[in-house]
């Protein structure tokens, strides 16, 4: 008898494993869907049916994982944020300011510019009350931490600094985006802006 109970309890525990895994997948699968529909028709156009279809579900059914577009949103914009964390992990900073600033830029510069539905959702308010939970708000945050950590190594530390430097790298993303998508017009200032941001907050020249 004690043998029979462990076996089912055993099953129980695999049987919520497995159901738990394909929950799992589920979500990744919708996510997926939603994503190609917000670079395919905006992230503000994405609608739920849409979404559904990709999945070959019925609009309905997405409630039994997700309570709304806007968790869906929010789930979105999580991921969004842990992958940037990601990119911002592997940067080892350069011994220069200078050369640490440049780098910053180029690499907020280059994530953001290379996938406008992502860059949309992370970065800018196009979502009517869309409003990121805490817990999908946390890989931002650390992301500003590890930005913060960065620049005060060299020296960097007032808010207004670094209000300014998200400034200005922010207006090159954007510009590139309205007015060059894909190119490079934008791009090839990101050095020169970076050196620019430099001198106004009085980082040292690079030595000759």
């Amino acid at each position: 008898m004690c043998a029979v109970s462990h076996s089912l309890i055993v099953l129980g525990k695999t049987t919520v494993s497995w159901q738990g895994k394909r929950r799992e997948g589920a979500r990744r699968e919708i996510l997926a869907s939603a994503w190609a529909v917000a670079r395919e028709h905006g992230v503000a156009a994405l609608t739920l049916r849409q979404v559904a279809e990709r999945v070959g579900m019925r609009a309905p059914s997405l409630y039994s994982h997700f309570d709304s577009k806007h968790a869906i949103y929010d789930a979105m914009f999580g991921e969004a944020w842990a992958e940037f964390e990601q990119v911002m992990g592997a940067v080892v900073p350069p011994s220069s300011p200078r050369a640490l600033v440049r780098l910053m830029c180029r690499t907020f510069f280059e994530f953001a510019t290379s996938d406008l539905a992502r860059h949309q959702l992370m970065n800018i308010r196009t979502v009517p009350d869309f409003t990121p939970s805490e817990e999908n708000y946390r890989p931002a945050v650390r992301v500003y931490e590890r930005m913060t950590e960065l620049f005060a190594g060299v020296g960097v530390a007032d808010p207004a600094d670094l209000d300014l430097y998200t400034a200005v790298v922010s207006g090159l993303v954007d510009q590139q985006w309205a007015n060059d998508p894909g190119g490079t017009r934008w791009a090839r200032l990101v050095d020169r802006a970076s050196d620019m941001y430099a001198d106004a907050i009085g980082l040292p020249e690079e030595p000759t």
